[in-house]
Order: C-alpha cells, then sequence, then structure tokens
C-alpha cells in the first residue's frame, strides 16, 4: 500500500470523525449545525433511499436513544492508543534515554482518567423526582426570560425549576441542565459538572503527552538518521535534497501505526482543548450550554422572523442573572448549591 493511499484512509477516518461531531453537536442556531446541514444537503440527493433510512435510523439509535455504543467505541480507541504506545512508542523511547518517569506519567493519568469517566457515567446528574421536588425548585430563582415559573414538564408532570431541561435521551429532568453527552451516555447536571469537566481536562492531558513523547520519538529518528539533510534521485535522475515532505512519507511508511496515533492524538487533544475552553468561557458567567443555546436563538423584543431587523448582541459570560462573580461561579460548579434554610425563631 503506497503513502497517497494510506494518506487517503487517514483523511477519510478524519473527516468521519468531524462529521460525527458536528452531528452531534448540532443543532441548526449552532455553527457546528448549520456546517452539518449544509454538508448534508450538497450529499444527500447523491445517496439512495434506503441507505438514507437506514444511515437516519442508526444515527436515531445512536444519538436519540440511551444505549452504550460510544462507551464501548470510547475505551477500544483508548485500548488501541494505549496498545500503540505500550508496543512501540515505549520501547523505542526507552531506547533513546527517556526517563522512566516521562514513560509511565500516561499510565497514572489513563487511571485517574478511568476513575472520572465511571464517576461521569455512574452519577446522578441531578435528577428532579417528586420526593426532591419541593427542595430543588428553591435552588434557582427563575430569571423570567429563560425560565419562567409555573411551566410544567409534561412527561414527568413537575413544575420545572429553574435551569432544569427535561432530556429526551434519558427521558427525565435535570436539574442545572448543560448538556446529554453520548461518550458517558448520561445527562451533564447540577451534580456531575465538576467530574465531566475534570474527565475532559484528564483526556487532554492523556493525549498531550503522549503527543509530545511521539513527536519526541520521531524528532529523535530524523536527528540520528540525519534525512532532512540528505539527497535522493528523483525519476530523472538529478540528485534532489530531501524537504519537510520527503521525511513525513518517509515517517509515515516507516512507522505508519505511530503516525496514525500521532495524528489522532493531536486530533482529540485540540478538539477537547476547544471544548474545554468553551466550558471555562460558560463557567465565568455561571451558564451552562442549555441557556448559551437558548439565549442565542432568542431575539429582543425589536426583533421579527418577517421585519429586517435582527439585533446581534453579543454573549457576555460576565453578566448574567445567576452569575455570582467569578470565584462563586467557579466554586459553584465543584460545590452545587444547595437552597438556604431560613432559621426558625424561638
Amino acid at each position: 500500500m503506497d503513502f497517497l493511499t494510506l494518506f487517503g484512509v487517514y483523511v477519510v477516518v478524519v473527516l468521519t470523525c468531524i462529521v460525527l461531531v458536528c452531528k452531534y453537536a448540532g443543532q441548526e442556531q449552532t455553527p457546528w449545525g448549520r456546517s452539518y446541514n449544509s454538508v448534508t444537503n450538497v450529499v444527500s440527493p447523491c445517496v439512495p433511499l434506503w441507505l438514507k433510512r437506514l444511515f437516519s435510523k442508526a444515527l436515531h439509535k445512536l444519538f436519540h436513544e440511551r444505549n452504550n455504543a460510544f462507551i464501548y467505541t470510547h475505551l477500544l480507541l483508548e485500548a488501541a492508543v494505549y496498545a500503540e504506545y505500550s508496543y512501540e512508542v515505549f520501547g523505542h523511547c526507552k531506547e533513546m534515554d527517556t526517563t522512566l518517569t516521562n514513560l509511565y506519567i500516561p499510565y497514572v493519568l489513563l487511571v485517574l482518567h478511568l476513575y472520572l469517566f465511571y464517576l461521569c457515567c455512574s452519577r446522578d446528574p441531578g435528577t428532579v423526582t417528586k420526593a426532591k421536588h419541593a427542595t430543588q425548585v428553591k435552588v434557582y430563582p427563575y430569571d423570567g426570560e429563560l425560565f419562567h415559573p409555573g411551566e410544567m414538564c409534561p412527561t414527568c408532570n413537575l413544575v420545572k425549576p429553574a435551569r432544569s431541561k427535561h432530556c429526551r435521551v434519558c427521558n427525565r429532568c435535570v436539574q442545572r441542565f448543560d448538556h446529554h453527552c453520548v461518550w458517558v451516555n448520561n445527562c451533564i447536571g447540577a451534580q456531575n459538572t465538576r467530574y465531566f469537566l475534570m474527565y475532559l481536562l484528564s483526556v487532554c492531558a492523556m493525549a498531550g503527552d503522549m503527543a509530545i513523547l511521539t513527536v519526541d520519538l520521531l524528532l529523535n529518528v530524523v536527528a540520528r538518521t540525519g534525512i532532512l539533510y540528505a539527497h535522493y534521485v528523483d525519476a530523472q535522475g538529478q540528485q534532489q535534497p530531501t524537504g519537510v515532505a520527503f521525511v513525513v512519507q518517509h515517517l509515515f511508511l516507516t512507522f505508519p501505526r505511530i503516525v496514525f496515533m500521532l495524528g489522532f492524538l493531536i486530533f482529540v487533544f485540540f478538539l477537547l482543548a476547544g471544548y474545554v475552553m468553551f466550558h471555562l468561557f460558560l463557567m465565568l458567567g455561571n451558564h451552562t450550554s442549555n441557556e448559551w443555546v437558548k439565549a442565542r436563538g432568542r431575539g429582543c423584543q425589536h426583533c421579527h422572523p418577517h421585519s429586517g431587523h435582527h439585533c446581534h448582541s453579543s454573549f457576555n459570560p460576565l453578566r448574567g442573572f445567576y452569575s455570582r462573580g467569578l470565584l462563586k461561579n467557579l466554586s459553584e460548579i465543584f460545590v452545587p448549591l444547595k437552597p438556604l434554610k431560613k432559621k426558625k425563631h424561638k
């Protein structure tokens, strides 16, 4: 299999991952959702009807019903990455005299990550129940814009507490609802947001650390072989100096699994690092992803779908109805609010 074929397979895998991310992230009002819809509109006429139906059913099963498919996929990808790291990267790095402390850090991060992953999957996100409803409804006041008093959830048959939302996938109302994450097969809410953020950070740390070790390995190979300053004979029999493209192709053909792994790690790192930054952006003003989407999709009193007037007000994370100051906003993630108990006067 030549270099172009391998590279083509690699590009297809990466693009497939991006399309799935766009689909999962995508409501129509978000940039990811608009991108996904644009791609779908172009590709749709070329796809047979039976394949569309099959694909639609599969997507509905994956994204709109609770299942463990993404949990198994997550664990399988993780096992494949760590198998390659242990089988090839670890040995080559050890020969380069990389310290054992640096080589064992990914395994320590793996243990921490799996523990946080378990907490994200198993911990209750803050389900609104009849037994706890009287308490949960007092945690946050209604802002009168996104959340209104007296709104009923027709499925749970309960008055919705402020900042809560009914998850169609889990079929329950969740306090301080952020979003439903298919990768942990659970909602992210008031009681498990802290675990979810630490889980994301642990994945970023794992991917970043292994990527650095792998890049160090490949750079060491290039330095030892001197290939960057070598020459090759082209089709016309002329000597040509090797460049970066030649070196990349040589590494891809010499260490295909390692280069594939490195590309995947870099993709995961930047994808999740951006996602973590987005959540930190929301945390500054005590907002949730659900509130961010609802606020951006909500126009002012002067906006009308049939008029030419549209307001483009920026979303300011530091100003919001539920903001209590930077430090209190951050602490609320790790110590969820509880209703204040009124002191009894004797």
